[in-house]
């Protein structure tokens, strides 16, 4: 029976989110981004809207030179956290890998309205020059 002072979670799938993270980063940990991105993937076909397992598998997609796919997953994350400085710093990188100035430009331009000191976006906007 569930009351009004149950200790039952707001989210029924937050245990269960919080353990696939765990396993899908430890699986990263381990250097098996092949077992982490299946495992992430099919994931991501039941709960969609996971912004760190969506982060994880752009990130792995990243580590793989899947630079375009990396995107993806991240422009997914954003709709969830727009203001995510990770996120944006990793979609720079990316872009940076595909060359597109532009659209580095644009990511470095929303992490300093966040965080106007990071020192990763002078260090990339520096490389632009």
């Amino acid at each position: 029976m569930t009351g009004l002072f149950s200790r039952e979670p707001k989210d029924p799938q937050k245990k269960k989110n919080v353990q696939k993270l765990r396993e899908i980063k430890k699986l990263v940990k381990a250097k098996n981004y092949e077992k982490a991105l299946k495992s992430g993937t099919e994931y991501l076909q039941k709960v969609p809207d996971n912004h760190d397992i969506l982060f994880t598998v752009g990130g792995i997609y990243y580590l793989k030179k899947k630079y375009k796919t990396a995107i993806h997953y991240l422009d997914l994350a954003l709709e969830i956290g727009t203001y995510d400085v990770d996120v944006l710093l990793l979609k720079a990188y990316s872009h940076q890998k595909l060359g597109d100035a532009k659209h580095i430009i644009l990511c470095c331009d929303k992490i300093r309205e966040i965080d106007p000191k990071n020192k990763a976006v002078s260090n990339l906007l520096g490389q632009l020059d």
